[in-house]
């Protein structure tokens, strides 16, 4: 999309939404708020004017960001009994792309939403789900058993697609047998890579992804687009081509046209979990999206070694002195500067920060710059009843409407389906990918609530008619870094492996170390820096990884 096309789009949002205010037969724009990062705050860092240190605290490790990453590192480190840490996070709560919200109707996520099942080298993702309960007997068998309250309820998911409704995803109806015979070949490719293994018994594409083959030929798939891999494969058809885009849109914020054709693959050849009591394709799934996974590791610290959050804290100098790190945090509250000086600094910031706060480590800085962000809306619809709904499958809790801007959305109350409460809630997602990064954060920081869900209901009038009559409030949640695109050269190339690897002083916890924003990408990098950290300190531990 180039400038012009951007501000035509712009243009056009903003007459539909006159429009229809400008019409008196449609009801009046439901209340709501716009919430998102703390941008204030943040942007801070722009004008690094701070105050020189009231205080100066020492803690022999500091833990910068209480996302998934900062909370798994603060998780390993209380299960080992090590309790002389201190988790500091800008925002009011820990959580990060894992934070949800709640109201009368119901809880409901403000990001993440599920988790796949996890596989067999997920360790300590199973280990989690094991100490929570949800994951029953032997966490490394190869099917466990879960708690049925957190497999998804079926129907998992649909497609609004030509007014009508199917269950799954790919689009089915209307589509020749030339484009199902494409269908058929890109699903045995899919199965031939989740098969593959190399020669050190390594799976082509594992989970978490450190631990991958590295064989050339599928390093190379990192060089070129996912669409470009497509069409090399003679796979050209347009209803596989959409569904592979849906795919890549919605873990990954970016489009086939754009991502790494590594980790398109990735998203379809490294999940092969499996269960005893679910099929293979079956999520883990609560109202509150993954918000239940983050509050339990929360708890889980709390219960071992205590309250060790720090929340509302700005790290804006980081600076590593040869023997400690000491770490400036602007504390907004309090109006002061308060200074950490850490024996070892975990980072489960994002990666972007880095060059705002880091003194020297040119190199890593540098590589920091090199990483893309994808900016992301989420909006929750708290609806009186459930809308009418057009013909054909039945409600699901993943709800995909075919060539619409956003990604579609769940229904938080979906796992109480069979009581069929009259009131729900809707979480509606979209990536801005049709647009660059930066015309996307700027649309999000400067377009009203009020014009986002006129937008948001015009778009789920398509297969709902009366949205806007059941819709009682649409709140708005805006996420200008939401997540790393993990474009061509990215995921095998220098620049991330410098934040995968150990550091003496300083290690890096975010699933920007992996590539990608994925719960099972964090929350192993988070665990794999609290284990190096022990190893520095000289902590005896048993790896959550092997």
């Amino acid at each position: 999309m180039d400038r012009r096309e951007f501000l035509a789009s712009t243009l056009a949002f903003g007459a539909t939404s006159l429009t229809g205010c400008a019409n008196p037969s449609v009801p009046p724009l439901p209340p709501g708020a716009l919430y998102g990062a703390s941008l204030d705050l943040g942007h801070r860092l722009r004008e690094p004017n701070f105050p020189l240190p009231s205080e100066t605290r020492h803690v022999p490790v500091a833990i910068v960001g209480a996302g998934i990453g900062g909370l798994a590192a603060g998780w390993k480190l209380a299960k080992t009994g090590f309790a002389d840490f201190l988790m500091v996070e800008l925002e009011a709560e820990a959580g990060g792309n894992s934070r949800a919200g709640r109201n009368s109707v119901s809880a409901y996520p403000w990001g993440a939403h599920y988790l796949p099942l996890p596989t067999r080298e997920a360790t300590a993702v199973r280990e989690l789900l094991a100490e929570l309960g949800v994951l029953q007997g032997d966490p490394r068998a190869s099917q466990p058993r879960y708690d049925e309250r957190y497999l998804c309820s079926t129907p998992q998911e649909r497609l609004y697609r030509n007014g009508m409704w199917q269950e799954g995803v790919l689009p089915q109806a209307g589509v020749s047998a030339a484009e199902r015979e494409q269908y058929r070949r890109f699903y045995a490719l899919m199965e031939a890579f989740k098969l593959r293994r190399d020669q050190d018994g390594r799976r082509a594409f594992a989970l978490p992804m450190a631990l991958s083959s590295r064989a050339p030929d599928l390093l190379a798939l990192d060089t070129l687009t996912m669409r470009d891999w497509l069409l090399e494969q003679h796979l050209d058809s347009p209803h596989l081509h959409w569904y592979v885009d849906y795919a890549c849109r919605d873990d990954f914020g970016t489009g086939v046209g754009s991502v790494s054709a590594w980790a398109g693959i990735y998203y379809f050849a490294s999940r092969n979990g499996e269960a005893l009591d679910a099929a293979s394709d079956t999520v883990l799934t609560a109202p509150d999206g993954n918000a239940w996974l983050a509050r339990g590791m929360a708890q889980s610290i709390t219960k071992r070694v205590g309250d060790r959050l720090l929340s509302g804290a700005l790290a804006f100098r980081v600076a590593d002195t040869g023997k400690q790190i000491e770490v400036d945090l602007w504390l907004a509250s309090e109006q002061r500067t308060l200074r950490l000086v850490a024996d070892q600094l975990i980072w489960a910031a994002p990666l972007f920060l880095l060059p705002h706060v880091l003194v020297g480590h040119e190199a890593l800085k540098a590589a920091a710059c090199s990483y893309s962000y994808a900016p992301w809306l989420v909006a929750n619809l708290t609806l009186s009843r459930f809308p009418e709904d057009r013909t054909g499958a039945p409600p699901a809790w993943d709800n995909v409407l075919y060539s619409g801007p956003g990604l579609g959305y769940v229904v938080a109350t979906h796992q109480q389906m069979r009581q069929r409460p009259a009131a729900t809630v809707f979480t509606y997602y979209r990536a801005l990918n049709e647009m660059t990064p930066q015309q996307g954060r700027k649309l999000l920081l400067e377009t009203p609530r009020e014009d986002w869900a006129e937008r948001i209901l015009s778009e789920l009038e398509r297969p709902h008619p009366d949205i806007r009559q059941v819709t009682t409030r649409l709140d708005v949640f805006r996420n200008g870094h939401a997540m790393v695109r993990p474009l061509p050269g990215m995921l095998w190339g220098d620049a991330r492996e410098r934040f995968a690897n150990d550091g003496v002083r300083i290690r890096f916890a975010h699933a920007d170390a992996s590539g990608f924003s994925l719960f099972e990408e964090a929350q192993y990098r988070g665990v794999l820096a609290a284990e190096r950290t022990l190893r520095r300190l000289g902590v005896k531990f048993k790896s959550s990884l092997v």
